[in-house]
């Protein structure tokens, strides 16, 4: 992943939130902060866990706007949220880390498989839940570890 999609900037750890909904917008307000896309996307990303939930398994939510939503996006990046408390997703699903995607025209899909071939292995979920600097992060998705 190149590093403007996920710059330290884009990178929020130790995080502590209140519920799915709280979660949702912070990985969302960490888009339009950034300038990947229009704060309306927020809403499309909450839409799109009322269809369908964004718990990937192994602690990951992905969240990430509705079908309907990519006029919203300026450019594709992804945020980054670690809660290592966990926060419920419902049906007892915990999830301690957010991985929001912004995707322009159809590099979501790359970044997508980027995500799911570093969250399918169980150490790498494990760093990631306990790393405590934004280098570490990158470092993980880029493969440098």
């Amino acid at each position: 992943m190149t590093n403007n999609i996920l710059a330290k900037e884009n990178i929020r750890l130790n995080t502590t939130v209140a519920g799915k909904e709280e979660a949702i917008r912070l990985t969302g307000s960490i888009l339009v902060e950034r300038g990947y896309v229009e704060s309306n996307y927020i809403e499309k990303m909450l839409e799109r866990e009322e269809l369908t939930s964004t718990y990937m398994g192994n602690f990951v939510a992905i969240p990430h706007g509705t079908e309907d939503s990519k006029h919203f996006v300026k450019e594709s990046g992804i945020s980054f949220v670690q809660v290592p408390q966990g926060v419920d997703f419902g049906n007892g699903n915990i999830v301690k880390l957010l991985i929001g995607i912004a995707g322009k025209n159809n590099e979501h899909l790359d970044i997508l498989s980027n995500i799911a071939i570093v969250c399918s292995e169980e150490e790498n979920i494990d760093k990631l839940v306990t790393a405590t600097t934004a280098e570490e992060i990158i470092a993980i998705f880029e493969g440098v570890n």
